[in-house]
């Protein structure tokens, strides 16, 4: 019998003794129940350990975090909000507490597995699956995904730095034009100001288009593109997409457009950017990796 199991037992048997005080007999009770008198008055001024108390006041910073996070922290991340405020208990303890009190993380996507096409011919493969890069505006990749609405489809374009993943362009619309793409590399190159940065992108018409390549030319941006068919090219972009969906949308139905597009303009802008915490950036988010880097 596991110590968790053996003090709940223990602590009804105390808490049965205490109910029915006035009918019997507390030696004849606690010899019955076999367990000790002077246990039961210790428990009778302290009803809660130490530890049980530590764990409640846990518990409440836990579930902060995890409203502050809008339901998307699991363990690690909530361990990593508490040890940034201060406190010093262990991952485990976390994650027992938040199992306990059935405190869960949005469950994923499973994801598709696509067999690899041929190379691309149309613009070279640039990147090659080397997704480590070292100072800011020296990769960005970018892609395209849908959102369900009841007035009809909506489609989000990317652009992600790899250096620190942080968004640096988006655009929503309503329909899948050239245009959507660059709306959002039009974002990011007044934000960052880009020089010989090398723009990755799946094989899709909108980046194959006469006036994607002419606005990379003239903004000292270097086209590269996925191998066809091969999600895996361009992972990093579909992870951020997965999180989106996961955490944000999580597979309903807006009522509208507008609707659709405040969410993820505050997703984007108020939450993954400056607060959501990255595992590949050690724990902290895309807009604070930034600035520790520029501190350095």
């Amino acid at each position: 019998m596991s110590k968790k199991i053996k003090d709940e037992s223990v602590r009804r048997k105390y808490e049965f003794i205490k109910a029915n005080q006035h009918k019997y007999n507390t030696r004849m009770m606690c010899c019955l129940l076999e367990v000790a008198r002077s246990g039961y008055y210790a428990w009778l001024k302290k009803p809660n350990s130490d530890r049980a108390l530590d764990d409640k006041r846990l518990l409440r910073l836990i579930r902060a975090s995890f409203a502050a996070s809008q339901g998307v922290y699991g363990a690690p991340r909530v361990f990593l909000d508490l040890r940034e405020a201060g406190e010093t208990c262990s991952k485990h303890r976390v994650a027992r507490l938040m199992r306990e009190n059935e405190i869960r993380a949005q469950p994923g996507y499973r994801t598709r597995r696509y067999i690899a096409g041929k190379p691309a011919v149309l613009i070279p493969n640039l990147v090659k699956r080397n997704f480590e890069v070292s100072k800011p505006n020296r990769v960005w990749v970018s892609d395209i995904t849908y959102i369900r609405t009841w007035e009809g489809w909506l489609y989000l374009a990317i652009v992600m730095d790899l250096f620190s993943r942080k968004i640096v362009g988006w655009a929503i619309r309503s329909t899948i034009h050239r245009d959507l793409v660059l709306d959002a590399i039009m974002m990011a190159v007044k934000e960052r100001h880009p020089q010989e940065t090398i723009i990755h992108s799946d094989q899709g018409s909108q980046y194959g288009s006469d006036d994607w390549r002419r606005f990379c030319l003239s903004n000292s941006l270097k086209p590269s593109m996925s191998r066809r068919g091969n999600c895996w090219d361009n992972a990093v972009a579909e992870s951020f997409f997965g999180s989106l969906k996961k955490e944000r949308i999580k597979k309903h139905i807006y009522r509208n457009r507008d609707l659709a597009t405040n969410d993820v303009s505050d997703y984007i802008e108020s939450f993954y950017n400056p607060k959501r915490r990255h595992q590949h950036l050690g724990g902290v988010s895309p807009q604070d990796f930034e600035t520790g880097v520029a501190g350095c």
